[in-house]
């Protein structure tokens, strides 16, 4: 087989598009924040174009023609384990994991209860409580309890369900950050970092019949493995090491969206 037939392996061709912006992630308000976070440089996004129809169930099919294409391989990035600079895979995926990560909401009242729930005052300032670990991650306050402690009394105000959303997931990466992440006291950070990255990454349209906004974007959050374990998105894994597959049938393009967990750039 030539080198140009491997991304055929699903019956799908992509091509790399570096010239996508994601404003979400390179404004200076964004950067400042990711940097207080610990995620600067260590989160990115990246756009790729397909060239077939697509259909949520042959996202096993899709994922893995993805790695195996010529023009994703040399293009895709994460962080080296050793180094800790952005490289490329440079192995063979041998086998993939493509999780379906519900995506319908299409409002932050969504995060409403955290204020009903005195989570969050009226101020928009988190409520603080006695310090406690969550292995690796400090709990100083009502917010990380419902992100975090399953027992915690407040834990029930998202559902499992609700947990699994998109948005929910993104909010909780922000919140809980790199390993030398510096909390906000205030809400509201988080949430509109979480609203401009949710608003980059999924396509919206207006139903034709009903003119009602829907969502149509399908979202999967992938894992790879070459010959040895996981290599992709790290061979070290972590919670906040992730990467999600936003894939927009009617553009025919895919957002991926990754971070690896660590130090991220302080200047």
């Amino acid at each position: 087989m030539a080198a140009g037939e491997l991304g055929r392996s699903g019956g799908y061709y992509f091509r790399y598009m570096p010239q996508r912006p994601f404003q979400s992630l390179s404004s200076r308000e964004t950067t400042s924040l990711l940097r207080q976070w610990s995620m600067l440089g260590r989160i990115q996004a990246q756009a790729f174009s397909f060239d077939q129809k697509f259909q949520p169930y042959q996202k096993d099919d899709f994922v893995m023609a993805f790695f195996k294409d010529p023009n994703v391989i040399p293009n895709l990035q994460l962080l080296s384990n050793s180094s800790g600079q952005w490289t490329i895979l440079g192995t063979e995926v041998k086998k993939i994991e493509a999780k379906n990560v519900p995506c319908t909401q299409l409002s932050m009242s969504f995060f409403q209860r955290l204020y009903d729930e005195n989570i969050v005052r009226e101020s928009g300032h988190i409520v603080k409580c006695l310090d406690s670990f969550c292995d690796p991650f400090l709990v100083s306050d009502e917010l990380r309890k419902v992100l975090l402690i399953e027992d915690s009394d407040k834990y029930e105000v998202f559902s499992l369900q609700e947990r699994e959303e998109f948005l929910f997931c993104l909010f909780k990466h922000l919140c809980l950050g790199g390993s030398l992440c510096q909390y906000e006291d205030v809400l509201k950070p988080y949430l509109e970092t979480a609203k401009l990255i949710y608003k980059d990454l999924v396509s919206v349209r207006k139903h034709p019949q009903t003119k009602e906004i829907q969502i149509t974007s399908s979202v999967f959050k992938v894992k790879a493995y070459d010959a040895v374990g996981v290599c992709y998105p790290s061979a070290t894994e972590h919670e906040q090491t992730f990467s999600y597959f936003v894939v927009d049938p009617i553009k025919r393009h895919v957002n991926v969206l990754y971070h690896c967990y660590g130090v991220g750039e302080m200047s």
